[in-house]
């Protein structure tokens, strides 16, 4: 493995850090979020044209730049240092690759060359506390319960009328970009609760009976909306001839879905946790730069001792993150570890930038709280911490249950083998531990 940035990554590493540098600095980004679309337009336009930001990981023949997905991790570590509010990661992370996988070639040509110039953003409405599940973060639900499978509640599909077509009604809170996007990737079941199935339908934002509402969100860089769908007409992603079962009522298209959510997510995982390490890299650098300045008992605080020691831990674990972050993005099976550290780095080095920012640290107006809201809105979303690494142990198999040579159930009073694990059978023979009297 080569580790070593191409001259390509550098370019976009330095182009777009100097672009952000002048443009999206905390006034800007506490601007941006308060207009109407969330983030500010003519800046997103500017990274468009002359970085191609939303076409990185697109194929050159839908108009994209052609880039690996670690080009755009790389691109991500760099807004997330600025706390870019844009449509990046609900356009480029998380519609796109869907769409090139699942589109049919029609639906991929007309799509991914708007989405790749940046005049077309578009949106997955997942609910925002099942985005990790329906992306396989932090667990496997291949059924989609965590849309509604095919009960109350969730988005829901049927033919419609005139057989021209999908209608969907129900509805999404927290999608990510909802707003304000022109296209909507909607997740909804068909085919009855029997043999409910999870597809993908495309709509538009002109379409009759979607409403739209922005919510109020604690990281105002990551806008959230509530979706309603009331009857809205829809396009199904996919050829529906391509499933001989979907007409039938059966679950043939059930397992594409899935997996292609599956995969987004590894890549997305190694994009987040990128970006993440980006922030707490920037919020160390703030904090540094503060203690050098900051002065208490005639010396700058910086050369206590106590406060060397804490900003080095930080280091290290923002350095740790960052490496685990790169291996991610060359290795995406991995981006759920990394993105479990990136996280977790991120939530430290916040904390502790406010609180070594003092009492000026705590005002809830101080730009150090930019970076704690979006450490704690990353983890609402895409993690808790303990649940990424309980996931990516569970695919690994390291707590996997030993094989065991015995084949019978052992009788109750019978010695079990050393090592090996109690059964079922072995611990309901066995009473509580409050049950058992000490002599």
């Amino acid at each position: 493995m080569d580790a070593a940035f191409t001259a390509e990554q550098d370019g976009i590493r330095r182009t777009l850090r100097e672009i952000l540098g002048k443009r999206c600095g905390p006034d800007e980004v506490k601007a941006a979020v308060r207009t109407a679309a969330g983030h500010d337009r003519e800046l997103w336009q500017q990274l468009s044209r002359q970085l191609g930001l939303p076409g990185i990981a697109v194929a050159e023949e839908y108009g994209g730049v052609g880039c690996t997905p670690a080009d755009l991790a790389l691109a991500c570590e760099e807004t997330g240092r600025a706390l870019l509010p844009s449509p990046l990661l609900a356009t480029a992370v998380l519609c796109a690759p869907l769409i090139a996988a699942l589109g049919t070639e029609a639906q991929r040509s007309a799509l991914l060359p708007p989405l790749a110039s940046g005049g077309l953003t578009a949106a997955l409405a997942v609910p925002g506390p099942v985005l990790a599940t329906a992306l396989a973060l932090t667990g496997e639900d291949a059924t989609g319960q965590w849309s509604g499978g095919g009960r109350a509640g969730g988005i829901q599909a049927r033919p419609a009328p005139a057989g021209d077509g999908w209608r969907l009604y129900g509805e999404a809170a927290q999608v990510l970009d909802g707003h304000s996007a022109p296209l909507l990737l909607v997740p909804a079941h068909t085919g009855g609760f029997a043999c409910s199935r999870t597809l993908l339908f495309l709509v538009r934002e002109d379409a009759p009976g979607l409403v739209r509402s922005r919510q109020a969100v604690l990281d105002e860089t990551r806008p959230q909306a509530l979706i309603q769908l009331r009857d809205v007409s829809a396009e199904l992603l996919g050829d529906p001839g391509a499933d001989p079962g979907a007409q039938a009522g059966e679950r043939g298209r059930e397992p594409g879905v899935p997996a292609a959510l599956a995969a987004t997510g590894r890549t997305a995982s190694a994009v987040l946790a990128a970006e993440a390490v980006g922030a707490a890299d920037q919020a160390l650098a703030r904090t540094v730069e503060y203690v050098r300045q900051r002065e208490q008992f005639g010396r700058a605080i910086g050369s206590f001792q106590a406060v060397k020691h804490r900003l080095a831990d930080l280091y290290v674990q923002v350095q740790a993150a960052r490496s685990a972050a790169y291996y991610a993005a060359w290795d995406p099976d991995q981006g759920g570890l990394a993105l479990a550290q990136a996280l977790e780095a991120l939530r430290m080095t916040a904390g502790e930038a406010i609180q070594l920012h003092g009492g000026i640290g705590f005002t809830w107006e101080h730009d150090a709280h930019l970076y704690f809201k979006r450490a704690a809105s990353d983890e609402l979303l895409f993690g808790p911490v303990h649940r990424l690494r309980a996931h990516a142990a569970d695919r690994a198999g390291l707590f996997a249950p030993a094989p065991s040579s015995a084949s019978a159930t052992p009788t109750p009073g019978t010695p079990a083998a050393p090592g090996s694990a109690p059964t079922a059978a072995a611990a309901a023979a066995s009473p509580p531990a409050h049950e058992k009297v000490a002599v």
